[in-house]
């Protein structure tokens, strides 16, 4: 049986680095942190790499990022796979790693969205199961 979880969250750093300028491009890595309040309580720590347009408009990246803390009261953690193929209108996919769930979020799977309110904040819904 699925099941949802959601809530907001915060960035509460972002650490950026250039690894490539070249023509038509610029190619990043950083590392974020963020706190999630709401069905999921606690902390995630994200790993980007990313390519930014001749604007330094975000272009494409591929993240994963490790939450760490409760999911619906459940201690543990697990690992999400983030994929945005680019900045036109393709969909931003999000998944939770198989295999990666620690604690009582062992045997986790599922879907993420992430959701940006015009002012800028975020939230999100995560629908899983476990097993």
């Amino acid at each position: 049986m699925s099941s949802k979880a959601g809530g907001t969250f915060e960035v509460t750093s972002f650490e950026p680095e250039v690894l490539d300028e070249g023509p038509g491009a610029a190619l990043g890595r950083a590392r974020v942190t963020k706190t999630f309040q709401g069905g999921l309580a606690g902390t995630g720590t994200v790993t980007m790499l990313s390519v930014t347009d001749n604007e330094g408009s975000p272009a494409a990246y591929v993240a994963v990022e490790r939450f760490t803390g409760e999911l619906d009261g459940r201690k543990g953690s697990f690992v999400l796979q983030h994929s945005a193929p680019g900045s036109h209108g393709e969909q931003l996919a999000i998944r939770v790693v198989p295999g990666t769930g620690s604690g009582d979020l062992a045997g986790i799977a599922g879907e993420f969205e992430i959701i940006q309110s015009d002012d800028g904040s975020h939230s999100y819904v995560l629908e899983y199961t476990l097993a």
